[in-house]
């Protein structure tokens, strides 16, 4: 545990989410960005300019890390770099990691930045940003509270690509249950069309089952509204959770703007609307990853919480390849079962 209160900082990419990752840096009066490395010299120059943090310019991130020796790293980057720059930060002595998500592009490697983090003491943490909305604390106290009774069903709503918009909704949905687990999945995907995602094919959409440790059943649905066919309650809640319980349900997008609330005994009833922008959540991220830093608790977005939604992820892919539901924990799969089965022509018109 670093036991300055003024910590040694540096991005490693510095284009748009760099950018929304500094907002919550900024703020931040513990934070002293050192560093700012980037293959463009021009994008490291008007994240500079524009926050004003007076960093160093590198094009070279492990000559920065060597150099700067910095307490905290964020990592800005396309999917496939997460892991080897992750590794570099560990390697380098970094006590913590901002990761942008989702976390890799195969499930043996989102599996390896988790053992890394265990391994060498630093702390990992995603950015699940949604999490820290007011909107979705507000929703986790209702179902604590018991306002819509005991939660038997959900479902669940994403843009197309499970493994970049999906990860909101899945991680969303574990944070409402209390960050209970998947117990089996059953998938299905749509190769309609092949999209490319920061260097990752995926599908257009997807559609599935999950039951969860704790018995509560969720349906999927993914991909654009305009594909659905949608009914007009899919059409407000397209990305995000509808969570049915035994006394009402709540509509819930993934910023946490509650689209409805029921309570069946007392129709009057309405829960509070409570919004925050994209801003607010970056500052609830940043803060909070200093904060558990100095006190040692895992945070809110650790690399375990994002092992629990990106596994579901990757069950769904290797249930359609095994044609069969997948029991979880995910074993024996290193791979991305989708880009597997691309590769090998499986989806070939």
């Amino acid at each position: 545990m670093i036991k300055s209160s003024v910590y040694r900082v540096a991005f490693i990419g510095c284009g748009k989410r760099a950018h929304e990752h500094a907002i919550g840096v900024q703020v931040d009066s513990r934070c002293e960005v050192v560093g700012l490395s980037d293959i463009s010299t021009a994008s490291a120059e008007t994240l500079n300019a524009e926050f004003g943090f007076q960093a160093k310019i590198y094009t070279d991130h492990k000559e920065m890390l060597a150099k700067e020796k910095p307490d905290v790293v964020l990592i800005c980057l396309w999917t496939p770099l997460h892991l080897p720059v992750f590794r570099d930060c560990t390697e380098a002595g970094v006590k913590a990691v901002l990761c942008e998500k989702p976390m890799s592009a195969t499930w043996g490697d989102c599996q390896d930045m988790g053992r890394i983090a265990e391994e060498t003491g630093c702390q990992l943490t995603f950015s699940l940003q949604r999490r820290f909305a007011k909107g979705n604390q507000t929703v986790r106290r209702l179902i604590k509270e018991g306002k819509i009774g005991q939660v038997l069903r959900m479902d669940l709503y994403s843009p197309p690509n499970l493994l970049d918009c999906g990860i909101h909704t899945f991680d969303q949905a574990i944070s409402y249950m209390d960050e209970t687990a998947a117990k089996w999945v059953l998938g299905a995907v749509d190769t309609t069309e092949i999209y490319n995602w920061f260097n990752v094919p995926s599908e257009c959409g997807a559609s599935g089952q999950i039951i969860f440790a704790n018995g509560v059943q969720a349906n999927l649905y993914s991909g654009s509204i305009d594909t659905w066919e949608p009914t007009q309650d899919m059409a407000k809640i397209w990305a995000g959770v509808r969570v049915i319980g035994t006394d009402g349900f709540i509509e819930v997008m993934w910023d946490g703007q509650i689209v409805r609330g029921v309570n069946y005994e007392d129709p009057s009833w309405k829960p509070e609307m409570e919004l925050s922008s994209m801003s607010d959540q970056m500052k609830g991220y940043v803060r909070h990853a200093i904060d558990c830093l100095e006190t040692g608790e895992e945070p809110e977005v650790s690399h375990k919480k994002a092992l629990r939604a990106s596994e579901i992820i990757f069950a769904v892919y290797e249930s359609v390849r095994r044609n069969a539901r997948v029991e979880l924990p995910l074993t024996g799969v290193t791979d991305s079962p989708f880009i597997t089965m691309l590769e090998n022509g499986q989806f070939t018109k």
